[in-house]
């Protein structure tokens, strides 16, 4: 793994990883986009949101594997915990859009120190809707300025945007990544994703890692412990790790070790 990723995002407000993860790995995160979307059919893949991942022990192994926290690390110390968890996996044909906006304008954190990891467990490329962003935007501070937008409409999947009168796409660059391949990117930089018009499914993890020292403010807040200790200056609330249960939860390798002693 490389060791010095902070030059480059801090320059251009992102930065890539290749094979962060072995493929066998990101085809168990693809396997379990598929298996929840036949327990929560009325629910768009692209909305698979940290409530319904917070409490399956798939999710705290992935989060917690040694090779993506080693990354983080880099970024925010040794003490980190990951707050939210976030599925954009956009069927064939029909996935959403995301509109382009700023991370962060909306989230209970104090102060808003974050990494955000996004893994693809697929293919993700410009024909998929792979995810884009404008390099050097992490210090245009946009984040008052963003817009509601209807994101029930069938077209987009969050419900904010930055206007399109205050953005300049000429210098976009396309993320596209292999199975296992993270990028890492600023949460004030602006990006987005198109549509997926091909035949192939995108599917993609956005992870956010907090330092300890930050402080979720929502009520309930339900963050992971990933490494390290919990700051004893705030009031974090850390969910226990889950027990593994075939009836309810998806098999997978080192299932394990989260079985009950």
């Amino acid at each position: 793994m490389p060791t010095d990723l902070r030059k480059e995002y801090d320059e251009k407000g992102y930065v890539i990883v290749r094979k962060a993860i072995d493929a066998d790995l990101a085809g168990e995160t693809a396997a379990h986009v598929h298996w929840l979307a036949e327990r929560n059919p009325g629910v768009r893949p692209e909305r698979f949101m940290h409530d319904m991942l917070v409490t399956d022990p798939f999710m705290h192994r992935l989060v917690s594997d040694a090779r993506l926290v080693d990354i983080v690390e880099q970024f925010l110390g040794p003490n980190i915990a990951m707050w939210a968890a976030h599925y954009i996996a956009k069927p064939p044909k029909h996935g959403q859009k995301v509109l382009w906006h700023q991370d962060g304008c909306l989230w209970p954190l104090d102060p808003v120190e974050v990494t955000t990891i996004w893994l693809a467990a697929t293919e993700s490329t410009r024909e998929n809707g792979c995810l884009r962003v404008m390099p050097r935007t992490q210090d245009i501070h946009l984040l008052s300025r963003h817009e509601r937008v209807d994101a029930q409409d069938g077209n987009n999947v969050l419900g904010v945007t930055v206007h399109p009168s205050l953005i300049d796409d000429s210098d976009v660059v396309d993320l596209e990544l292999a199975p296992g391949d993270v990028s890492v990117h600023n949460p004030r930089i602006i990006h987005g994703s198109d549509a997926n018009s091909s035949d192939k499914w995108r599917i993609g993890l956005t992870l956010r890692y907090i330092p300890t020292s930050t402080r979720v403010t929502s009520d309930p807040n339900m963050a992971i412990l990933v490494r390290g200790a919990p700051d004893v200056g705030n009031s974090n609330n850390y969910v226990e790790a889950p027990v593994y249960d075939l009836a309810i939860h998806m098999p997978f390798r080192g299932k394990e070790a989260w079985k009950s002693a």
